[in-house]
């Protein structure tokens, strides 16, 4: 098989680059007036992750603007517990709101793994659209929440500041917080399996609430659910890469892709790109991590940074991404300021 020359396709398989490949997390989103437009177009955010021409059309929307070395699907974490049987509505001004998991009863309630596939078929029918008007060289990224982070939405109801409700669930009735976390993990490597053959080149697993869990809980509830689903994706489609985000693990980022089974760890910005790469990237590629913040504020601290991070990880493969989302409040100009940094 000829080897995939696109620049992120290149990092994943291990090369380093002199110029990284970039995207940003959350590329797609309420920073460009087009996504707002677009957004308006749908009426709300659920219909617009639901409608395929239009979830395609906010996918693109970061491409055509700024040229990113990848697409990734414009889609939400919770469409999973929705299809597993949670009622899901979003507050204007708050976000998520789920029906909660409390116990036994709230678990029966719920649909088995394999049943999620008609509900989420629009999610598919997207990225079979955008495999058809994608620029040729710019991959395909799919994705989906990791189990744990999944979990403490479904049983808190709502995102919270700790993850209080799922941390008391999994000390107070271990069985059906075990349950549950299997049912999220074999969801998801049903809904992972879809996303690939419909022409996901590339899926990325975010559990963006582990750095909540304790040590040995880590290492049961972030790092053996996502090397259950990698290893499965891996059987069925050895030669498309993973990237694992296991946002604010720490010192849990050392060895996680060895841990894994993960093509590529995602880094938020709470550690240094200089320990990074002297603990991370040792095992392969990384991607990050430059402070959304900097997508605010701009001028000379954005280039500054955005210089810093590209040198510290010059000795490994590195995609260039943020640390986490960026944010509402972004300023698009700024982009373009960190893309001309990066790519000179």
């Amino acid at each position: 098989m000829m080897a995939d020359t696109r620049k992120l396709m290149r990092a994943l398989a291990g090369e380093k680059q002199a110029v990284p490949p970039v995207w940003m997390m959350r590329q797609a989103g309420r920073y460009l007036p087009e996504y707002k437009a677009t957004r308006a177009r749908a009426g709300d955010f659920l219909s617009l992750c639901y409608t395929p021409d239009l979830a395609a059309e906010v996918t693109l929307q970061p491409i055509r603007r700024y040229g990113f070395d990848a697409a990734i699907l414009f889609a939400d974490i919770l469409l999973v517990p929705q299809a597993l049987g949670a009622d899901l509505w979003f507050v204007t001004g708050e976000g998520p709101r789920l029906s909660t998991i409390s116990g036994p009863d709230d678990l029966a309630r719920l649909k088995p793994a394999d049943a999620i596939h008609d509900r989420l078929s629009p999610i598919y029918e997207t990225v079979r659209i955008l495999r058809r008007d994608l620029p040729a060289d710019t991959p395909l990224i799919g994705f989906a929440g990791a189990p744990w982070t999944v979990a403490t939405y479904m049983i808190a109801g709502q995102g919270t500041p700790d993850q209080a409700p799922a941390h008391a669930l999994r000390i107070g009735d271990p069985h059906s917080f075990d349950a549950l976390i299997d049912l999220i993990t074999d969801a998801t490597i049903h809904y992972l399996k879809a996303q690939i053959e419909a022409g996901a080149e590339v899926v990325k697993l975010f559990d963006s609430w582990a750095g909540s869990l304790p040590e040995q809980a880590f290492a049961r509830y972030s790092t053996a659910p996502i090397k259950r689903i990698i290893t499965a994706l891996k059987a069925a489609h050895p030669d498309v890469p993973v990237i694992a985000f296991p946002r604010e693990a720490a010192k849990g980022y050392a060895g996680f892709a060895k841990a894994t089974g993960a093509d590529c760890v995602a880094l938020d910005n709470s550690v240094s790109a200089a320990w990074a790469a002297d603990h991370v990237q040792i095992d392969g590629c990384v991607q990050g991590n430059l402070a959304p913040g900097h997508m605010v504020t701009g001028g000379q601290a954005l280039i500054d940074e955005t210089r810093r991070i590209v040198e510290a990880f010059s000795g490994g493969p590195h995609i260039f991404n943020l640390g986490h989302g960026i944010t509402p409040d972004a300023n698009p100009d700024n982009v373009h300021v960190m893309l001309q940094e990066i790519r000179g």
